[in-house]
């Protein structure tokens, strides 16, 4: 299994003087303000918790935008700080931007453009053209703090996510000495639903600055190649997975991302989670029932209505679970100001009213929703307290939620219910996979989960287990960096500099 001192090694034999830089639009760390006084909070989401202890093994700074009300005032002059702050291990820049370019690079062509665009999740991108402006002009003040950063040093710069498609071709427009590869955290989309975007052209030349381009499974990176051979004069390679474009070479290649394997599983085995488990069995009234859990970002990709539909469908068919089985939906409000996401809140709160007022007792309902920001010992004793936890994207690029509660369960307890359509089903196969629109499946696997014999539970999430600890986030690091580098000694930018450094 490889490790954090493993990765280590490799980056130090592979990158030699070569500086690492990571560009993303969230940061790992935020400082916000409480009573005056900035204090760092870790945000949700698989980015930064499956990014961060790469940086922490391998060190180099994080480029990305300060959005904490606190963060300016804990920054140096050049808009940096140390972090981990209990643990200093890498340099944190930030990047700051004005409420308007937030409004249009991050709300509007970020994700009421890009983000339904690549989802199949039945939402209609907007594509405006002052968005598409300020997230060019994002893309630039990204660029210019990078080429900043490097200066004339070698750099490997390792790009995240949708936000910063165009990064990758403003640095190689500079002519810089940098080795770029990004990871596209999301799915992408059939080349003919890509086509519908009015600067298709445009985004896939700044992907294709990239020496190296990674997605989580291979249709994605297929649908990719697929687009560029219909957008751009390239010349695509399928043996090898390799785009050829004007002078230069992209490779494209699938990389699963993972977690931090021994990192979860020893905070769930802390004696401060198994105090948070009494604690909410007694706050929460869940105690003596077999638990359900759904823990989610609130996104209309994250198919949380099908789940509760498939609930309340479970409890009509079911009724002798009345009173013994609750569903706790865990998660976080995001992107409110957009009008997709308000329609989702409303038709959750109604489908839970619904439910709840339907088959609700004094003293219990049968879905419990907290839709908060709740710490990460909260969380996690809802995975050890949980007999299922349900996963029930519409399309996911791997979802991490579902190798989260893998991982968590050192007990070997649990059942793990997931979409096919998230990218995770293709390594967790000894979870019940199901549709999440076909609603009876759904009410029957949450049957099978709350009746399945301890044997087979043990059984499965054994299997689950061994395959995310194999796989765990360090593994994913080393074979994108071994990638990229190898991918870089073919390149104009990278002969140039293995020749003036002379190594080989």
């Amino acid at each position: 299994m490889w490790t954090k001192q493993d990765l280590q090694a490799l980056v130090q034999r592979q990158t030699g003087d070569y500086r690492l830089v990571i560009v993303s639009n969230r940061q790992p760390y935020i400082h916000n303000l409480v009573d005056g006084q900035p204090q760092f909070v870790i945000p949700a989401g698989g980015l930064t918790s499956a990014l961060d202890p790469l940086m922490q093994a391998c060190g180099g700074t994080w480029i990305a935008y300060g959005g904490g009300q606190g963060d300016r005032y804990i920054v140096d002059q050049d808009n940096r700080v140390m972090v981990p702050p209990d643990d200093p291990a890498y340099s944190l820049r930030l990047v700051w931007l004005t409420e308007q370019e937030e409004q249009g690079y991050y709300y509007g062509f970020s994700n009421e453009a890009l983000w339904p665009l690549c989802h199949n999740a039945y939402t209609e991108p907007v594509f405006d053209s002052r968005d598409w402006r300020t997230y060019q002009q994002v893309n630039r003040k990204f660029a210019d703090l990078v080429l900043d950063e490097v200066g004339d040093r070698p750099a490997v710069v390792l790009t995240q996510d949708y936000h910063l498609a165009l990064l990758p071709q403003y640095l190689r427009e500079a002519d810089a000495p940098i080795i770029t590869g990004q990871f596209w955290h999301i799915p992408w989309p059939h080349a003919e639903i890509f086509r519908i975007c009015p600067w298709q052209s445009e985004l896939v030349e700044g992907l294709l600055g990239n020496n190296l381009l990674g997605f989580h499974i291979g249709d994605h990176c297929s649908n990719f190649m697929d687009t560029a051979s219909r957008t751009l004069p390239v010349r695509v390679d399928q043996e090898y997975n390799r785009i050829d474009y004007r002078d230069d070479t992209t490779l494209v290649r699938p990389f699963p991302i993972s977690i931090d394997f021994d990192d979860i599983c020893q905070f769930s085995e802390s004696p401060e989670v198994t105090e948070e488990m009494v604690r909410i069995q007694d706050e929460w009234g869940l105690g003596g029932q077999i638990i359900g859990l759904g823990i989610d970002r609130v996104d209309y990709t994250k198919g949380i209505p099908h789940r509760f539909r498939a609930i309340g469908r479970f409890f009509e068919k079911y009724p002798q679970y009345l009173g013994k089985v609750v569903f706790v939906q865990a998660g976080v409000l995001s992107r409110s100001d957009i009008e997709a996401y308000q329609q989702l809140g409303g038709q959750i709160d109604h489908l839970v009213d619904e439910i709840n007022g339907r088959f609700g007792r004094a003293g219990w309902q049968p879905i419990v929703y907290k839709p908060d920001d709740l710490p990460a010992v909260t969380l996690m004793a809802l995975r050890r307290l949980s007999r299922f936890c349900i996963v029930s994207s519409l399309h996911d690029g791997m979802n991490l939620v579902a190798k989260e509660f893998v991982a968590s369960r050192f007990d070997d307890d649990g059942v793990l219910i997931l979409s096919p359509f998230a990218g995770a089903a293709l390594e967790l196969t000894q979870s019940l996979i199901v549709n999440p629109y076909a609603t009876e499946e759904m009410a029957e696997a949450i049957r099978d989960a709350v009746t399945m014999p301890q044997t087979e539970r043990r059984y499965r999430m054994q299997q689950m287990r061994g395959t995310v600890r194999e796989n765990n986030i360090y593994k994913w690091a080393a074979r994108l960096l071994v990638e990229l580098m190898q991918c870089a000694r073919g390149s104009k930018v990278g002969r140039s500099l293995y020749a003036s450094a002379g190594m080989r």
